[in-house]
Order: C-alpha cells, then structure tokens, then sequence
C-alpha cells in the first residue's frame, strides 16, 4: 500500500514539473499558415469523399440484404414444411 501511494506521489510530482517546463511553440509563419490551411483542405475533401463511398456501400449491402432476405424466406419454409 505504501508503495502504491509513493509511486503515485512521485509520478505525480515528475509529470507536474515536466509539464511546467514545456516551451509555448513559435508563432507559425505566414508559409505555415498556407501551407496549414492546404493541408485542412485536402483532409477535409478526403473525408468527404470517403463518406460519400461508405454511404454507396452502405446503400448497396443494405440493397443485398433487403434482396436477400426475399430469397431466403421462400425455399427455407418450403423445406421446413417438407
């Protein structure tokens, strides 16, 4: 128990002091504002077209489940009743 409480004491007071001793980052230039904001655009396009892939597939596996579905219920009764 005591060890418990002295770790926690001492990792608490390392990461306490490694945090006070981080620098605050340069201002970014007016290059790395560009070149950010390109960077933001290009995620932001990419993830448009992923959704827009997942939302096709999802329609087409929904479309193959609902066709699916039909088929399935007509022999497996049939067999069933047999």
């Amino acid at each position: 128990m005591r060890t418990t409480v002295l770790a926690a004491m001492v990792f608490a007071l390392i990461t306490g002091t490694a945090w006070a001793k981080l620098p605050a980052p340069p201002p970014m230039t007016d290059e790395q504002k560009k070149a950010a904001e390109e960077t933001k655009l290009k995620q932001a396009e990419a993830a448009k077209k992923e959704n827009d892939l997942l939302a096709k597939y999802q329609d087409k596996a929904a479309d193959n489940y609902k066709k699916g579905q039909g088929k399935a219920k007509g022999p497996a009764l049939a067999k069933a009743k047999k």
